[in-house]
């Protein structure tokens, strides 16, 4: 029996990017194909009973990821619900909510804290809903914003912290992604005020380099969004005072990983600052090596083109309580008593009663 379409039954698969599925013998209603008129997708029958979905419009737009670079946030409502319900855009989506999962299940976020974006086009950018919790986002979820914050598509409202990621955008046109969290240890340092050492693992070197504190702002404000903004040009993760971490790169995958090293390396330093001893640092001839790597991939770092002098200077770096070992040579109030100085101190003192007496 042949498959009748209807127009919600058109909107539910071009939502989820599964127009192909449709077989070739399908009766599509009149409004249904009105839909696809609006579009501008057509329907072309190919081997194996199923048709494909083509759009005539723009093709010589599309990037190498199938996202249409001519949709403006100016462009007209279908041309912005086409790129919204696109397959390519709806494989970001899913990108996102696997992002999202992966924050939640490391507990890097809490409640329906953290927020991820990915700029779409010049002006138009894909990010997570406010008040969802990203462990358990669906692609549905998702909206579309310009790079001024107003909502173009969408069912739930946009994050409120969309401010941010857009003024890292428009401050750095590399950042194509933007991670925000709270992971516990990074924001422990960010709540603290202190900026981790430098010269002590390769990987954030390479990868992150050092970690500037932005000053605190009210979250979802454009003052907030505007000191982040200040630190992007040099600096791919930065640490927000008591509030979290945010990261940028060109894939929201990278960016996670930008988020999972810092916060490792911050526990690692924690940790190392509690066995009681100097905490061991690479030379700056090391460091020089690493940075040379990092400029051949093309990652910024402010100390690039320093002198090896100039390079693993934590002279700020406040390592917090150690447990040192006590000096033996102090006495201690709670500490065992020497034998053979307790009979001494005894001796000492009848002689000196006795003479007293006497």
């Amino acid at each position: 029996m042949k498959k009748v379409y209807s127009v919600k039954d058109i909107e539910e698969l071009h939502r989820g990017g599964g127009l192909e599925s449709i077989p070739s013998n399908a009766v599509i209603t009149p409004s249904a194909r009105d839909r696809l008129n609006e579009l501008d997708v057509k329907l072309v029958k190919r081997s194996g009973g199923h048709v494909s979905a083509t759009t005539s419009k723009n093709n010589g737009a599309l990037d190498e990821n199938g996202i249409d670079q001519s949709v403006r946030a100016n462009s007209s409502k279908t041309d912005i619900e086409r790129l919204f319900n696109s397959p390519a855009v709806h494989e970001l989506k899913e990108q996102i909510c696997d992002v999202g999962r992966r924050l939640w299940q490391r507990a890097y976020v809490d409640g329906n804290g953290g927020n991820l974006s990915i700029r779409l086009t010049e002006d138009v950018v894909l990010c997570t809903p406010t008040l969802v919790s990203k462990g358990f986002m669906k692609p549905e979820d998702l909206c579309l914003v310009d790079l001024e914050g107003n909502q173009l598509a969408g069912i739930k409202n946009r994050t409120s912290e969309i401010l941010m990621h857009l003024s890292i955008m428009k401050a750095q046109p590399k950042a194509r992604a933007v991670s925000h969290a709270h992971p516990p240890y990074a924001t422990g340092f960010a709540v603290a005020g202190v900026q981790p050492p430098t010269c002590m693992i390769p990987e954030i070197e390479v990868f992150i380099g050092r970690v500037p504190i932005a000053p605190y702002e009210t979250p979802g404000t454009p003052e907030m969004g505007l000191k982040v903004a200040e630190l992007v040009d040099q600096h791919n993760t930065i640490l927000m005072e008591n509030h979290g971490v945010v990261s940028w790169s060109n894939t929201i995958e990278d960016a996670y990983f930008k988020m999972e090293i810092v916060e490792a390396y911050c526990r690692t330093v924690l940790v190392t600052t509690q066995l009681g001893v100097k905490p061991k640092q690479f030379s700056p001839k090391h460091l020089k090596d690493l940075l040379d790597i990092k400029q051949k991939l093309g990652v910024p770092d402010p100390r690039i083109g320093l002198k090896e002098c100039e390079l693993c200077d934590n002279n700020e770096w406040r390592p917090g309580v150690t447990c040192e070992v006590p000096n033996q040579s102090v006495g201690n109030a709670n500490q065992a008593t020497d034998p053979e100085a307790e009979t001494v101190v005894k001796a000492v003192t009848d002689e000196i009663l006795n003479r007293l007496k006497g």
